[in-house]
């Protein structure tokens, strides 16, 4: 596994992760993704390496599929939500 893989994949969970309509799940998994992939980045066995990638690919899917699911049950923004949307 490369650096290049590593780096492809944070970028494809932050921009998944960012797709959240809930404003909880989103910054959930944008604090895991970053977190985990902190506490990884000193890895140096490559088979530690690989399954670590496997879970983060699966990690993605199971993204992907709750944005879907997500999307489907619409609900109204958070008051946090709203406070950068303000115009003074």
């Amino acid at each position: 596994m490369s650096k290049r893989q590593a780096l492809q994949l944070y970028k494809s969970l932050i921009r998944e992760s960012k797709k959240f309509p809930t404003y909880n799940f989103r910054h959930y998994a944008l604090r895991k993704i970053r977190d985990s992939f902190r506490e990884n980045r000193q890895l140096t066995d490559q088979e530690t390496i690989k399954q670590k990638m496997d879970e983060g690919a699966r990690n993605l899917n199971i993204i992907k599929r709750q944005v879907v699911i997500g999307q489907l049950y619409s609900s109204e923004k958070l008051v946090i939500e709203h406070i950068g949307t303000e115009k003074s």
